[in-house]
Formats: C-alpha cells, sequence, structure tokens
C-alpha cells in the first residue's frame, strides 16, 4: 500500500485587500520554532453521490482561496530580521505567497486499514506532507492552520517589540526532532462520556471534592495506568505530567478568538509509590492543583520572565522516563468540519513531535466522548493493554 501524489501547489487567498499585513509572535509562538509542524488530518467517507475529481479539487480549492481571505497569516511567511547585537526579532508576513495544497491518491487504501489495527499504521504518517518541516522554516514553507480569527496583539503594548530572542539558526543547534521513533508505536484510546463520568465521580468522591473535571480525572487515570505500566520505575523514583494549559480564559486582555498561540506549559511530579498508592482522586487532584496555579499574575511573570531570558525546549525534558507529556484538546471542534462530505470518521495526528510518552487529546465522535493517542514504546503500550483498571473505562 502506498500513496502516489498526482500534484502540488499553491494556493492564495482572493485577490481583495488583506485585513492585516504583518503579525508579530509572542513567547508563546517564539518558544515553539525548533518543534516541528503540527498536523492534524481528517478522515472522511468518499463524498456521494462520487463526484468527477478535478471538479472536486477546484472546488477545495475555491473554498480555500475564500477562507484565506479571513486567515491571511495562513497565506503568509515567517519573517525573520537579524540585528547587530547578534539578536533576532520573528513575524509573519501576511504576504499571501500562498498555503500549499496537495493532491495525492491511495487506491488500495481502506478507511478500515487505518482504524482498524490496534496500532496507528505506519502508511498513515505518509498522508502528510509537512513531515520533518520546523516551525522556523516557515520562512519558505507554507504556514496554515485554522481558528477564529483575532489578530490584535494590544496587550504587548508596553513591552519593546518586536521582541528579541539570541539569533541562531535552530538546526545548527540540537533542536527538537521525533525521538527515537523506530521503538515508538501509537495507539488510540476511545472513552465513552459515561465512562469518563464515572471516573470523574470516582475521583472527586476519593478526595471529598467537587472540584476535579472529567478531563483532569481522565489524565490521572491514565497518568497511574503509565506509571504501573513502565517497568523499571523505583517507588522512590519521580513521575510527571506536562500539560499545555489555555490562556485565554485566563487573561482578561486576551481575546477567545486570539490568532496565534496562547497556551503555557505547566506541570506537576509525584513519587511513583505516592501515584500508585494515592488512588486515581489523588493524582487528579495533583493535576488540578497545577492547573490552578496558573493565574493571570503568573502567566505574566512567564511572559515577561522569558521575554528577558528566553528559553527552548529540549528533547532531554521530553523523553524523561516516568513523563508524560499532554497535547491537544478535547474541546477542539473537530468533528464540526464539514466540507460538503459530511462528519468526519476520525482524526489522527502526524509523526511530528512524538516522543516517548507524548499523549494527544482529541474529541471522539461521539458527544461527549475522548480519544487518546498515545505515543509510548510497544512494550508500555502492551502493558497498559493488560492493565485491567484502565481498560475497564475503555470503550471498544
Amino acid at each position: 500500500m502506498e500513496v502516489i501524489l498526482i500534484s502540488t501547489s499553491i494556493v492564495k487567498a482572493e485577490t481583495s485587500p488583506q485585513p492585516i499585513s504583518k503579525i508579530e509572535l509572542t513567547p508563546w509562538d517564539l518558544q515553539l520554532r525548533p518543534l516541528e509542524t503540527i498536523q492534524k488530518g481528517l478522515l472522511f467517507h468518499k463524498p456521494e453521490p462520487p463526484q468527477e475529481t478535478n471538479s472536486l479539487i477546484q472546488h477545495l480549492k475555491t473554498s480555500l482561496s475564500r477562507t484565506l481571505y479571513f486567515f491571511p497569516p495562513l497565506a503568509g511567511r515567517l519573517s525573520i530580521i537579524e540585528h547587530e547585537d547578534n539578536t533576532g526579532s520573528f513575524s509573519i508576513d501576511c504576504n499571501n505567497t500562498g498555503a500549499l495544497f496537495v493532491h495525492a491518491v491511495a487506491d488500495s487504501v481502506t478507511i478500515a486499514d487505518i482504524l482498524e489495527p490496534i496500532y496507528v499504521p505506519s502508511l498513515l504518517y505518509s498522508f502528510f506532507t509537512l513531515n520533518g518541516v520546523k516551525n522556523y522554516e516557515g520562512v519558505s514553507k507554507p504556514v496554515l492552520g485554522v481558528q477564529p480569527p483575532s489578530f490584535n496583539r494590544g496587550f504587548l503594548e508596553g513591552l519593546d517589540c518586536p521582541i528579541r530572542v539570541p539569533f541562531s539558526i535552530p538546526h545548527k543547534q540540537n533542536s527538537l526532532t521525533s525521538a527515537e521513533p523506530l521503538h515508538l508505536r501509537d495507539r488510540v484510546f476511545h472513552f465513552s462520556k459515561e465512562k469518563i463520568g464515572e471516573l470523574k465521580s470516582r475521583a472527586n468522591a476519593e478526595i471529598e471534592t467537587s472540584s476535579i473535571s472529567s478531563l483532569q480525572s481522565l489524565l490521572g487515570h491514565i497518568w497511574r495506568s503509565f506509571t504501573r505500566s513502565s517497568d523499571g520505575l523505583h517507588p522512590d523514583q519521580e513521575t510527571c505530567i506536562n500539560l499545555a494549559v489555555g490562556v485565554r480564559s485566563r487573561l482578561n486582555s486576551i481575546p477567545q478568538q486570539y490568532f496565534g498561540n496562547a497556551a503555557q506549559y505547566a506541570a506537576t511530579t509525584s513519587k511513583v509509590s505516592v501515584i500508585l498508592e494515592g488512588g486515581l482522586g489523588y493524582a487528579a487532584w495533583e493535576i488540578n492543583k497545577m492547573i490552578a496555579l496558573q493565574t493571570e499574575e503568573t502567566l505574566w511573570n512567564f511572559f515577561e520572565s522569558w521575554i528577558r531570558n528566553p528559553m527552548l525546549p529540549t528533547i532531554e525534558k521530553l523523553v524523561k522516563t516516568g513523563t508524560l507529556g499532554i497535547s491537544s484538546s478535547p474541546r477542539y471542534d473537530i468533528y464540526g468540519n464539514d466540507f460538503g462530505w459530511g462528519r468526519p470518521i476520525a482524526v489522527r495526528s502526524e509523526v511530528a513531535n512524538k516522543s516517548r510518552g507524548k499523549i494527544t487529546v482529541f474529541p471522539g465522535a461521539e458527544e461527549g466522548s475522548v480519544d487518546i493517542e498515545a505515543c509510548l514504546p510497544l512494550e508500555i503500550l502492551q502493558a497498559i493493554a493488560s492493565d485491567a483498571e484502565f481498560m475497564n473505562a475503555v470503550s471498544i
């Protein structure tokens, strides 16, 4: 089975005047420079009745062109200015250079080939065209990703803009790349709304509170099973969970429609023995407390301190034994995307930024359900699948 490339083209926004010409990047954007481009894919049934291919492709291109008018950064490129003091500043030049449009076919591949295997098939990764492309390569590579547009950067007033960071080409550093991909596998676990509700009730009852959310309960459940299933973790060893926390609802100056990265990474650590003996309520409560600490004051302190001392993530922190890294969110309206083909069947992510312990959270196809895509060594995934307590909450 293989994917055959038919054509590639560049789609530009409609030629009417663009609403904005330049967007400054913030610390939330800048710290992601060495990471690979984030790609997510939606799986659809073929349109019914069958459409003539050329007509379908042209329809998609026209729709994309119209959409790009409202999202000019997505048709732009990354702009880098190198300064005399060995610093650089980065922005998005909304120059309508265009977004990449790829037409490919996989005639021998069926939906079942993608969704039925226990582990995500490697064939899936060939569906993504920007594999291996780092974010800093957006100078010449297309930039694409969609959310409701608010291009306001008013919260940067009073700061020295554009933000200058020590200038060096990331590929000359030990920049992030997928860690030892050959021994890692992906598996998707599905949790129904009812099962998540049971986890939430149990977690809150164990701590005698009502503050633990559904997602915190689910992540606590995953954290404990991962800890149980990771052979070689000593009871006195530390286990850690890193979580990308959205800041839109936590900062009054950031609109909900803010266009750009608006997430702060937070972590909580506990001894292996405590996580295992403390129960679901303890693990979920630790996550709850970590998120509660992400106050407006804390977030702005990070923002301002990062400008003074820019730090990039390192692969060593992400692949440390006993560590889970959580990304994405079940709040994204993935299944609301309809290109005239009906609702998507499923969503999957590409191989970029995959490392030991990477957990990607998606909404499930049914309302209130959640899909967890876990990237782990095969032996740990097999141990998790044999963990009766964990699998009791998994829906097939």
